[in-house]
């Protein structure tokens, strides 16, 4: 399953190169099953106390950075049972996110598929979040210019911010 999860990413970021824009990319490589969610419509909901932010993204990656009172749920450690015992609110507002959105479409899919009714996958992830000015944080809790760029392929994405490989 590693094997495969690893060959996925690796597809996908040699395909990051040819995409023209955002939307082409994410074209690509989603199929829309987890309605997207927009920065801005994150940013007004962003202080509701019901909702649910999920960083699916490499533990490696969210301790560089990571968006205010996200849950770090990873891609490929991620255990759909374990979620479910922590959160069993189905109908809990939950917004997924990654780098772009690739990663977190996958794990939006699976909440889906275990019955939670109101998932959304952030539209261009933390480096969408990044590149409107908004604030990031570290695993300090600490406001920091630095995101996880992913790869060098991927991090023609982020254009705020420092990148951090």
């Amino acid at each position: 399953m590693k094997k495969l999860i690893h060959i996925f990413l690796i597809s996908i970021t040699f395909s990051a190169c040819g995409q023209g824009t955002l939307e082409e990319l994410l074209d690509k490589h989603n199929n829309e099953t987890v309605p997207y969610i927009s920065v801005e419509q994150l940013q007004g909901k962003k202080n509701h106390p019901e909702l649910l932010l999920l960083d699916t993204r490499a533990l490696e990656e969210f301790q560089v950075s990571h968006l205010k009172n996200a849950h770090w749920v990873g891609f490929e450690s991620f255990d759909i049972e374990k979620f479910k015992i922590l959160f069993p609110e189905k109908d809990k507002e939950i917004v997924v996110y990654c780098s772009l959105g690739v990663r977190s479409e996958k794990i939006g899919e699976q909440l889906q598929n275990q019955g939670y009714t109101v998932v959304y996958n952030l539209f261009g992830g933390i480096f969408e979040w990044k590149n409107n000015h908004l604030p990031v944080y570290d695993s300090q809790g600490n406001e920091t210019e630095k995101v996880h760029a992913f790869s060098k392929k991927w991090s023609k994405w982020l254009t705020k911010g420092e990148k951090v490989y």
